[in-house]
């Protein structure tokens, strides 16, 4: 007998997709079969497609739960306990019951109902996944305060996404199918953006996959499949923790991204014998690395020689089901391959159906080398040597004295070398011939007959205290030689690491040249450094410097580097030695880049600044030339008619001509404002008073002052659907009507021209959204291409309208300037079915409005 209920859950990837239309038809589609279905809880949001489906469902009777002087309907869980049916429909699992229920979360109240062996059916949107939760707040901007642990939906037995596309989304919701209409425009310009719901939908089917990759992987673990099921691109990479690990993870790391993004993992094998092992530092720096790149690090253990770390290595492979695998080609020489081919060969011949990667290197085919000495002589080393050349003799002697009886010749001589070679190591070339002569000389003196004598009796003494000399000598020069490399290694390394850093600030920094100058001036300890270029009299000119460099011209330095013939780098403060010195042409170099970069940009820079000023200039003089000049010639010839001596004017014709004089003053007037706002927002003139004012009182106020074409029956065609209960806005009154007029005069000109028999309204709608209330004026005209949006907003622009009531296409320029000072924005969007909408986006007046949109 079942003791626990099966769970199945309709995941949708954002609010109105569809999770509890197909919540019911899987209800439907059971009572097809004859269960016994009921509905707990089932949420219709007053859709009536939805609403449609619990028909010949039977509905259980909810909780009353009285919290603050409300009535709330909870799910009643004794209810479903009673009733027993085999299969409950309970509607958004993440909801939070009112306080006083038996569970705070209804999820809580699914787990019951569950244990009691009732199948529930059940949505729930991914937002609400207590994981994904920070993330979908960075997407929307909107935090989710009910949330459902992931390990709850993991553990349902049948998991179903609801996906529809962003645009089929945006559709439903324009038509009204999700929102009521007082919301569909906030939602559509915050929430349910395309972009947010592109990423809704990615983070809903990437958590799914993972879902079902975590239930293959316990079905090959239950069921002990080891062949490789190429379900999903994932790429292993095997990591030594040589000098060759950081290239395979990179080239591994492509190798994934070219695969469509498969799964990475690195795994470094640890051998059971101990040998090999990589230091802990850099398996440390390669668990950093993979982690950057998207990685994860892993560690397997071979119990045993190479053939366990293959075996291992393989066995790892084979249980993350990967399909490819890389590794780094072997270290060892050609003559050590003869003997043993290595891990690689035997991964190559055991992988099956895994692809391998063979990754080429630096450290590829070189036997594994001892390291070279580090450092070079400092003084306290080759005191040291001296010291050692010194009492390493003596040593030796005071052994072989008191040792005579039990020792001969030849193991003096042995002491004695091995003396010298110590002061060789130790000090270098001078401790190792002293060593080598002292060595000699106490050998032939105390040790060799005839004693307490330096007379030389046997030949072969000469050739030993020879002998001696030449292997502290070629000793010492080993040692030196390395010394001197290192010395070099090292000084290579910082001067590359120095030009590292100037090239990285000359490409980087904006202030480049400054900043190189300071650069060079810290490193050699300058107290100034300056770039002195020649001016055409003969005179020299400093284009940059940092410090103080006490020069007018290049022979006043203490340093001079010629960058070019008429421009050098000097520095004041000390003489450089050689080495600095070519380090600096270099540097030069590099200066002289940033120095035509600077120059560069400030031309371009000016270019476009006097591009930009003689475009508005050519757009000032056109927009004058043409549309001044329209409402002046009707003014002068209205003017003209009536002072006509010979000209009979009815006095209709006579009220038609002082009209047209009037209108087209009034026409003046506007673009003169116009103009004179656009230059004081340029100039930053504008102060706002700021004080709470309603979007409906200062659109009444706009509509009342517009004049365009049409007189009267201008406002006939605006439709005003601003609720009351919309929050004020902080802005400038004045300046908002003249937002609001500017935008609305757009609309009704260029917007109000809809493809049906009539000109459809022009309609201003409110809502709010978090702290901010938008305005929307919405018409039905042609509408502008989404990517020649922003061109609106620009000065002097009427996307090639070039009517005689045009304007100076200052309207919207202004609107978005005057707007800007009030804190707000202007934008525009699409408008669903066609035309163009203005959003006026300002501060409200009260802040601390919920945030999250409704499911």
């Amino acid at each position: 007998m079942r003791t626990r209920g099966e769970l199945r859950i309709h995941l949708g990837a954002a609010p109105g997709v569809g999770k509890t239309f197909a919540m019911l038809g899987e209800a439907h589609r059971r009572l097809g079969r004859g269960a016994d279905v009921v509905a707990g809880v089932v949420e219709t949001h007053g859709r009536d497609r939805t609403a449609a489906l619990l028909d010949g469902i039977e509905v259980l009777p909810r909780r009353r739960v009285e919290h603050g002087g409300t009535e709330l309907d909870e799910l009643d869980v004794d209810a479903v306990l009673a009733r027993r049916p085999q299969v409950v429909l309970i509607d958004e699992l993440a909801h939070t019951n009112a306080p006083g229920s038996r569970h705070e979360k209804r999820w809580q109240d699914v787990e019951e109902i569950l244990d009691a062996g009732i199948d529930v059916l059940t949505t729930v949107n991914v937002q609400h996944l207590e994981s994904l939760g920070d993330v979908v707040a960075t997407i929307t901007g909107a935090r989710q305060r009910e949330t459902v642990p992931d390990e709850v939906v993991r553990r349902a037995e049948q998991l179903e996404l609801v996906d529809i596309t962003p645009e089929a989304l945006r559709r439903r919701l324009a038509h009204g199918n999700v929102y009521p209409a007082e919301r569909i425009d906030a939602a559509l310009a915050h929430y349910f953006r395309v972009p947010n719901l592109v990423a809704l939908r990615e983070l809903a089917l990437l958590w799914v996959a993972d879902e079902v990759d975590v239930a293959l992987r316990r079905y090959r673990t239950d069921e002990k499949v080891t062949a490789v099921w190429e379900t999903r691109e994932r790429v292993v990479v095997a990591l030594t923790g040589g000098p060759e690990s950081e290239t395979v993870l990179r080239r591994a790391a492509r190798i994934a991204n070219r695969a469509g993004g498969a799964d990475l993992l690195a795994v470094h094998v640890l051998r059971g014998d101990g040998l090999a092992s990589a230091s802990v530092r850099g398996v440390d720096r390669l668990r950093t690395l993979a982690a950057d790149l998207g990685a994860t690090f892993h560690t397997a253990v071979g119990d045993g020689g190479a053939d366990a770390v293959t075996t291992a290595l393989l066995d790892f492979a084979r249980g993350v089901n990967a399909t490819q695998l890389v590794l780094g080609t072997s270290r060892r020489s050609r003559f050590a391959r003869l003997f043993d081919p290595g891990i690689g060969a035997r991964v190559l011949q055991e992988s099956g159906p895994i692809d391998v990667h063979m990754v080429t290197h630096d450290s590829a085919g070189r036997a594994l080398q001892l390291p070279s000495l580090r450092g070079g002589l400092p003084a306290s080393r080759q005191a040291t040597g001296w010291v050692i050349a010194v009492l390493g003799p003596a040593a030796a002697t005071g052994l072989g004295v008191l040792l005579t009886s039990w020792v001969d010749l030849s193991t003096d001589v042995v002491l004695y070398f091995l003396a010298t070679v110590l002061a060789a190591l130790a000090g270098g070339l001078g401790p190792a011939l002293l060593a080598a002569l002292l060595g000699g000389l106490l050998l032939n003196f105390f040790l060799s007959p005839p004693l307490y004598s330096l007379a030389i009796a046997n030949v072969g003494n000469v050739l030993t205290v020879a002998t001696m000399l030449l292997t502290g000598v070629l000793v010492a020069l080993v040692v030196d030689r390395a010394a001197r490399r290192a010395e070099q290694a090292a000084r290579a390394r910082a001067e590359a690491a120095l030009l590292a850093s100037f090239a990285r600030t000359v490409l980087t920094r904006a202030d480049a040249l400054p900043r190189l100058l300071t650069q060079v001036r810290e490193t050699f300890g300058l107290s100034g450094t300056a770039l002195l270029e020649r001016r055409d009299d003969g005179g020299w000119e400093r284009v940059a410097q940092s410090g103080t460099p006490d020069c007018a011209r290049p022979g006043q330095a203490d340093v001079d580097v010629v960058v070019t013939d008429g421009l050098h780098l000097v520095g004041t403060g000390r003489a450089l030695p050689a080495a600095d010195r070519r380090l600096l042409e270099t540097v030069g170099g590099q200066a002289l880049l940033a120095l035509r970069s600077e120059r560069a940009e400030a031309g371009a820079a000016d270019a476009e600044r006097r591009a930009a000023v003689n475009e508005t200039r050519g757009a000032l003089l056109s927009a004058v030339g043409h549309d001044l000049r329209t409402p002046l010639t009707s003014i002068k010839a209205a003017a003209g008619s009536l002072r006509d001596p010979l000209l009979r004017l009815s006095g209709i014709d006579r009220a038609d001509l002082l009209a047209t004089v009037e209108e087209s003053a009034d026409r003046l007037t506007g673009l003169v404002d116009n103009l004179l706002d656009s230059s004081r927002l340029a100039a930053g003139a504008v102060t706002p008073l700021l004080a709470p004012v309603g979007y409906d009182e200062v659109a009444a106020m706009a509509l009342a002052n517009i004049d365009i074409p049409g007189g009267g029956q201008a406002a006939r065609r605006v439709r005003v659907d601003i609720d009351e209960e919309v929050p004020d806005v902080l802005a400038d009154a004045g300046l908002l009507e003249r937002v609001v007029a500017n935008v609305v005069d757009n609309a009704l000109r260029h917007g109000g021209q809809g493809s049906g028999p009539g000109p459809e309204p022009v309609t201003l709608r409110a809502s709010s959204h978090a702290d901010r209330v938008e305005l929307r004026v919405v018409d039905h005209g042609p509408g502008v291409p989404r990517d020649r949006q922003d061109e609106l907003f620009a000065a002097f622009q009427r996307l090639g309208d070039r009517d005689a009531v045009s304007g100076l296409g200052l309207g919207l320029s202004v609107a978005r300037g005057l707007t800007a000072v009030m804190d707000g924005t202007l934008s525009a969007e699409d408008t669903p079915g066609g035309g163009l909408t203005v959003v006026v986006s300002l501060p409200a007046a009260t802040a601390g409005l919920d945030t999250e949109p409704a499911r």
